[in-house]
């Protein structure tokens, strides 16, 4: 998602942008927390016997668990070009009394003075502590749990699922709210973890830094940067290891393999694939994530496994193999156009192996755009024809990759499958079902029948602080009435999606903060849909209640 064009950018692409789409439909800078500038790392705890400034401006990170490895992430900024010696150490307990081992690694100008271990020799569904240290400093105390075994029995697991932070827009209290859960086995973000505008082109209630554009290496590394001095997000990854993918925003708005929309390629911006590699530098460099190919920075596409209750892949639809996405006045032409591709043939067929060969109970697709149909009516020609698709940036552009989709979950009689996705900054709940308008083909609720033309179903999370439709939320229950296969719509409120995950089902639940304009960790139950085992469907659920074996917090 991204702002309407502004001074001197001109449209370079065809059709409508999604910012463009959301319009027509439609604080202050961030500063250093007083305790880092004290000398105590911000987020809590950390201090040391160091002079001068401690390093640990960004706070602690893990990511990517597998059941014996784990990501850990630090920056120690640096005093001058130095090079910064920084000791890991990893504990059983919140106390730090149970030491399991340590590993030093040197941070350099290289990699941006970031820090990323891959600590193995680590034990399945475990909780650790853990604590960097560097210059005679200490990070503050951060908390990571490891993946379940291979095939081990696994009775719940629960997720936050989150996307879209507009730094511009407000405040991270759904990262604050989302922190003060215990018994998460990891966050599930799902792209525009930063946003490449500059200064009031996008939102206004923080300053960015740098002031513009974000295009250089530079740029890239000074945005996450202070993305990561945000206190809310500190707090998230201190007490949670997160499993991520990009979308645009890391990049440009409307980013696809060879272009993007907010890239205009004049003097002021670098050669297009130079600056999606800038991006993608940087996102390796401050992000917990493992690189899938090591060294290629251009992959990301990749599965972890949780047990035998979930297996998640992780795909990317925005910078691999995305081809410039359908004009939107012709997308009666779109669905023939078989050379337009979202995820690329190496990805799906990637994808089909998985879902094949896993044992998993449930199969959870984390991607970036809608999966599923979003129609209004249209004109006599567009009716005929089942109505008009309102994005093209959605699976709705890419239509022949969905139905690869749809044919490797029939074909393979594929059970379970839950795609979870971000990008467009509401709520969504909906069966996945290749002609949801078709009473031939899709039967929500018809009596009996038990087979309802649903393949699969999707979870779509709301934006941290991003703006939504809220122009059409007056009427989104309209919109959901014309849409069969929607059970739930909400285009305005901002929060996250819980999931909790069982043998007997999975289940989204759509909790949301009361405000972004000003601190609050306040935050409601809005509603919850589930997919039983084996059904392929939603139906309604119940709140979740939270686990009773929780780990301690990090202190």
């Amino acid at each position: 998602m991204g702002a309407p064009s502004r001074g001197r950018r001109k449209a370079r692409r065809r059709g409508i942008s999604r910012r463009a789409f959301l319009r027509g439909a439609g604080g202050s800078a961030l500063a250093l927390s007083a305790a880092a500038l004290a000398g105590c790392s911000a987020g809590g705890g950390g201090g040391g016997d160091g002079e001068g400034v401690n390093p640990f401006q960004h706070g602690t990170a893990t990511g990517d668990p597998l059941p014996e490895a784990i990501i850990f992430w630090t920056r120690a900024t640096p005093l001058a070009n130095e090079s910064i010696p920084v000791t890991l150490k990893v504990y059983a307990d919140p106390q730090l009394k149970q030491k399991i081992g340590e590993t030093r690694q040197t941070a350099s100008a290289d990699r941006d003075w970031t820090i990323k271990i891959d600590y193995t020799g680590l034990s399945p569904s475990t909780s650790y502590y853990y604590q960097f240290e560097a210059r005679g400093f200490k990070s503050a105390i951060g908390r990571t749990r490891t993946a379940p075994a291979a095939n081990a029995v696994i009775d719940r697991l629960r997720f936050g699922v989150v996307s879209c932070a507009s730094l511009a827009h407000g405040l991270f209290n759904v990262y604050g709210a989302l922190a003060a859960r215990a018994d998460l086995d990891a966050i599930l973000h799902l792209g525009d973890y930063i946003y490449e505008y500059g200064s009031g082109e996008y939102g206004n209630a923080r300053e960015y830094q740098p002031a513009n554009e974000i295009a250089t290496l530079s740029d890239y590394r000074t945005r996450h940067a202070q993305y990561k001095q945000d206190v809310n997000l500190q707090a998230l990854h201190r007490q949670n290891p997160f499993i991520t993918v990009w979308d645009d925003h890391e990049s440009a708005n409307d980013s696809y393999k060879d272009g993007a929309e907010n890239h205009q390629g004049n003097e002021d911006e670098p050669d297009w694939f130079l600056r999606k590699a800038n991006a993608q530098k940087a996102y390796d460099e401050w992000m917990p994530i493992r690189l899938p190919t090591p060294g290629d920075t251009n992959r990301i596409f990749r599965e972890l496994a949780y047990g035998n209750l979930v297996d998640l892949v992780m795909l990317d639809t925005r910078l691999y193999a995305r081809s410039l996405q359908c004009d939107l006045q012709a997308q009666l032409s779109c669905p023939d156009d078989t050379t337009r591709s979202l995820a690329g043939a190496e990805q799906l067929a990637w994808l089909e192996s998985r879902l094949k060969t896993s044992a998993a109970k449930w199969k959870l697709i984390g991607q970036q755009v809608m999966f599923g149909q979003l129609k209004v009516a249209g004109t006599p020609e567009l009716i005929a024809a089942g109505g008009v698709y309102l994005n093209m940036d959605q699976w709705d552009g890419y239509r022949a990759d969905r139905d690869r989709v749809f044919d490797m979950l029939d074909t393979n009689a594929i059970r379970n499958a839950v795609v979870l996705t971000g990008d467009i900054h509401s709520s969504w709940a909906m069966d996945l079902s290749r002609d949801p308008n078709n009473l031939l083909v899709y039967r929500p609720g018809l009596g009996p029948i038990e087979t309802s033309g649903s393949l699969a179903v999707e979870f779509v999370a709301p934006s941290v602080t991003s703006p939504g439709l809220d122009q059409l939320a007056p009427i989104q229950d309209v919109i959901r009435l014309l849409n069969p296969h929607m059970k739930y719509v909400d285009l305005s409120q901002h929060g996250y999606v819980l999931l909790d995950v069982t043998p007997q089902r999975c289940q989204g639940e759509w909790w949301y903060v009361d405000t972004i304009d000003s601190a609050s960790q306040t935050e409601a139950f809005a509603a919850a849909w589930q997919a039983a085992d084996g059904k392929n469907y939603l139906s309604a659920g119940t709140q979740s209640t939270p686990r009773s074996d929780a780990p301690a917090m990090a202190g």
